[in-house]
């Protein structure tokens, strides 16, 4: 029986990942227009700057993964963390040197880090491991829902104010995320469940050791993958966004916003795939075809200038990230299952996509400067089909077997978790 209780948690969740979307991801393109139209940075200055971004994040990932393990106030630090985020983009606006620009980027980065593991534990403690794809797949499903109202409003807003305007935006969005987790019962989250443990034998859990997590190879080669990814992936629309800015100064917030909106809307519907069929289909199908899309991409970009034509070519983006936000968190529950360490896990395979995507920036930024931005589009493209070939031939699936006790069993979902 579906309880007021439980419809209010669904909800709160349902908004929290709705209003966190645009924090989570950080300024990314926007800071690089910003920076690139007001205060006339190079590329390299502007790669350099969301390098030290990512790099600050990802020291801070396994740390805050090992928190949300062993913490109660889940919700207090999400909200902490939001309160951050808003301080560092209203300050952002009256800042002009690198230093000061590079410190309250790290801020939010550092800030950022404990969202992800922090939703995944909820969510984990609140439904169970049987409906927690399902619920990942809610997740990521109302993610790429608000990065696209968020985008929406960016270039509206910054085409009529400036690219600052973004900064504002970034900021409210952020407050209405306090609010959302706010909602959330701390009654209802079984923190036994939330990092990791067996739901048969959480009266007797005890967490193993992190070396348990280093002799684990499906794990360290699916965060191999991950790093490959992100290193292929991350760059690419600050590619696009700088181009479009040499196309069309005044059109280049817009046009963005228009490549961040046609990627989330195409994300909403493969996470919402991911969510309904990863149980049934296994997880490493799903993965292939997000891997598949991201080479693919970085050629196409290459075809033509036209800003229309690399609107549509990043819709592509969509299915890829779409599919690998949605079965991050699942496959890591699946391959860490009765250790205790979910979380810790997650933010150590985070912070090693995000040196992915820390030096994804930096490498594509030289690349231009040196040889220009179809030779940096093709250098990603042939780091992503890397990563295709280790997941195609090496990635075990990690769909659990029938007679595990955790195994899904689609009547057995909890009807208030169903998408």
């Amino acid at each position: 029986m579906v309880t007021h209780s439980d419809r209010r948690n669904n909800f709160s969740l349902d908004g929290l990942n709705f209003f966190l979307a645009d924090v989570r991801d950080g300024l990314g393109p926007y800071l690089a227009i910003y920076l690139l139209a007001v205060h006339h940075w190079e590329p390299a200055s502007i790669g350099l700057v969301m390098t030290l971004a990512r790099i600050a994040a990802l020291v801070a990932q396994t740390p805050a993964g090992a928190l949300i393990d062993k913490t109660h106030s889940k919700r207090a630090i999400i909200a902490i963390a939001a309160l951050l985020v808003t301080g560092s983009c209203l300050l952002l606006p009256f800042v002009t040197s690198f230093s000061l620009v590079a410190l309250t980027q790290a801020t939010s980065a550092v800030a950022a880090s404990v969202f992800a593991p922090a939703i995944s534990a909820i969510s984990l403690g609140i439904t169970g491991p049987r409906a927690f794809t399902r619920r990942t797949g809610r997740n990521e499903t109302f993610n790429h829902a608000g990065n696209a109202c968020a985008a929406l409003l960016a270039g509206g807003f910054a085409y009529l104010f400036g690219p600052v305007a973004v900064f504002y935006l970034m900021a409210a969005m952020a407050l209405g995320s306090v609010v959302a987790i706010s909602f959330v019962s701390a009654k209802a989250i079984d923190h036994d469940l939330a990092r990791g443990f067996d739901p048969g034998d959480v009266a007797h859990a005890r967490p193993s050791g992190l070396s348990v997590l280093l002799t684990n190879q499906p794990l360290l080669l699916f965060a191999i993958c991950c790093a490959l990814f992100h290193l292929a992936n991350a760059a690419m629309l600050t590619l696009v966004s700088q181009k479009l800015a040499q196309i069309n100064l005044q059109m280049a917030t817009p046009l963005t916003s228009a490549c961040i909106v046609a990627a989330q809307v195409v994300m909403v519907p493969a996470a919402l795939l991911v969510g309904a069929k990863a149980d049934l289909w296994g997880r490493k199908p799903l993965l292939i075809a997000g891997f598949l899309i991201l080479p693919l991409r970085g050629v196409l970009y290459t075809l033509s200038n036209d800003p229309y034509w690399l609107v549509a070519v990043q819709m592509l983006d969509g299915v890829g990230a779409g599919i690998f936000g949605a079965l991050f968190p699942v496959v890591v529950k699946d391959l860490t299952h009765g250790t205790g360490h979910f979380n810790v896990s997650l933010g150590a395979l985070s912070t090693v996509f995000g040196l992915g995507a820390a030096l994804s920036n930096g490498l594509a930024g030289v690349v231009v400067q040196e040889a220009g931005y179809s030779a940096a589009f093709l250098t990603l493209a042939g780091v992503a089909a890397v990563a295709l070939v280790l997941l195609l031939v090496a990635m075990p699936e990690t769909l659990p077997l029938p007679g595990d006790n955790f195994s899904p069993v689609e009547d057995e979902i909890p009807p208030a978790f169903s998408p």
